[in-house]
C-alpha cells in the first residue's frame, strides 16, 4: 500500500483505518515509511497515526527530547484525538513515547518500544554524521540493520541528502545529544501502562542489555526478542515484529472488558 500523507494543521502526517488508535513515533533518522508494514497489516481494524517529526527543520533551540515530545502533544490536541491510545516508538521515538507517557498519563493506555533510547545508546555507531561523507553515510546506515542489504541505497541516499546540510546536521546533533543526556532510569517506574519491548538481538546502537533493563525497570513490561535482527525490527523483521504487536495488542484491549 502506498502511505498517503496529509498536510493540516500544520502537520505532515499518516492517518490510516478505523478503530483503536496506535500512535507511530519515528526516529531520528526515520521517516513515515519506517512503519510502512505496521500500517498495511493494522489499518484494518485500527485507526493508525504517524506524525513527521520535524528533527531537521525544527527551531535550532527546541531541537532535543523535550520539544518533540511538545510536538507530539501539539500534534495530538490538533487532532482531537480521543480517550487513550496506544503509543509505538522506535529508537528515539521510543524515548518520545516515554516521555509523552510520563507528562500525559491519562492519554496512553499502551507502549510498545523497540530499540528505545532512554537508558542508553551509541548514537551513529559512536561518532556524529560528517558532512559529505558518502561512504560514511553508507556504512552508518548499514549498521542499523543486522542485514546491510537492507539499507538501500534509497535510505542511504536520503540520510547522505540530510547529513550533507549544516543546518539539519545541527539539529541531528543537538536531538542525539539531548537523547544522550535525557536518561530516563529514575522515571520508568512511574510508567504503570503494559508495555511490549520487541529487541533485536543483533541492535548495536541499542544492544540487549539495553532492553533487559527496560524490563527490568519499567514495572509491567514483556520483552521479546527476534534474531538476525539490528535496530528497527518493524523494518527488517516485519512479520515476526507484527506477530507480536498483535498478540499484545489482542490483550491489551481486551483487558479493560475482562476488569470490568
Amino acid at each position: 500500500m502506498e502511505l498517503r500523507r496529509q498536510h493540516q494543521h500544520g502537520y505532515e502526517y499518516v492517518d490510516e483505518g478505523q478503530g483503536p488508535i496506535l500512535l507511530l513515533l519515528h526516529g531520528l533518522f526515520g521517516a513515515l515509511s519506517n512503519w510502512h508494514e505496521v500500517v498495511r497489516e493494522f489499518s484494518v481494524g485500527h485507526r493508525v497515526i504517524i506524525p513527521l517529526l520535524p528533527v531537521y527543520d525544527m527551531p535550532l533551540t527546541q531541537a532535543g527530547v523535550p520539544g518533540l515530545v511538545a510536538y507530539v502533544e501539539g500534534f495530538v490536541q490538533a487532532l482531537a484525538l480521543p480517550g487513550k491510545f496506544a503509543v509505538l516508538g522506535n529508537s528515539l521515538g521510543g524515548h518520545i513515547a516515554l516521555v509523552y507517557t510520563l507528562k500525559n498519563p491519562a492519554r496512553v493506555s499502551s507502549l510498545v518500544l523497540t530499540g528505545s533510547s532512554g537508558l542508553f545508546e551509541d548514537s551513529m555507531g559512536g561518532s556524529f554524521p560528517k558532512r559529505g561523507n558518502y561512504a560514511y553515510v553508507e556504512e552508518r546506515v548499514g549498521y542499523t540493520f543486522y542485514d546491510p542489504a537492507v539499507a538501500t541505497k534509497e535510505l542511504i541516499d536520503e540520510v547522505f541528502t540530510v547529513t550533507n546540510s549544516n543546518p539539519k546536521c545541527l539539529r541531528i546533533i543537538a536531538i542525539a545529544r539531548s537523547a544522550q543526556r535525557h536518561n530516563l532510569s529514575k522515571e520508568l517506574a512511574k510508567i504503570n501502562v503494559p508495555v511490549l519491548l520487541v529487541w533485536g538481538l543483533n541492535d548495536t546502537i541499542t544492544p540487549p542489555p539495553v532492553a533487559h533493563e527496560f524490563a527490568r525497570l519499567l514495572p509491567h513490561a514483556e520483552l521479546r526478542f527476534l534474531d538476525h535482527c539490528g535496530h528497527a525490527p518493524m523494518m527488517e523483521r516485519p512479520a515476526a515484529f507484527n506477530a507480536y504487536l498483535r498478540g499484545f495488542l489482542r490483550s491489551v484491549e481486551v483487558m479493560p472488558a475482562a476488569m470490568a
